[in-house]
């Protein structure tokens, strides 16, 4: 296979990383969001204070694009040499493309605790903490993804 070819394609695993993490950002973000400004609706039409802290539920997504930012530099920072792209072209390609929809779901359905944890806060004023807790663990999903892609699919 001609070695220029090998290149964008270990290159396109790098931009799907970067690409699918930012689609599941956006979606776990609006969902999040969408679901603070409903909370913030009902704490306003009952009078109550709304909970400023409901932008932690909408930003939490955001770090799965930073992820897949790290993966594609990462697969970026092999392709100046011509001996690992001709025997990694495929592995970036795959781990690129594998690990930006790992990051991908986990940010989007962190996204969707967080719209519920957005919906509690607001009802309840309690349990911040608790809900904060369960973002994290989804979030472990996309670092584990990070991770492993790196250390087996780019070694």
């Amino acid at each position: 296979m001609d070695p220029t070819l090998m290149t964008a394609l270990a290159r396109a695993g790098g931009v799907a990383a970067l690409g699918l993490a930012a689609v599941g950002s956006s979606l776990g973000a609006g969902t999040a969001g969408a679901s603070a400004i409903g909370a913030w609706k009902k704490c306003y039409a009952q009078g109550k204070a709304a909970p400023f802290m409901l932008i932690t539920f909408i930003g939490a997504p955001l770090s799965q694009t930073i992820y897949g930012m790290i993966l594609m530099i990462t697969i970026n920072g092999h392709l100046s040499d011509p001996e690992w792209v001709a025997t990694h072209w495929m592995a970036s390609l795959l781990c690129g493309i594998c690990g930006g929809l790992g990051m991908m779901a986990s940010a989007w359905y962190q996204g969707v605790a967080g719209a519920a944890g957005a919906d509690a806060l607001a009802e309840t004023g309690q349990g911040f903490s608790n809900y904060l807790m369960t973002l994290g663990v989804v979030e472990t999903v996309a670092l584990f993804v990070l991770v492993f892609s790196m250390s087996i699919g780019l070694a």
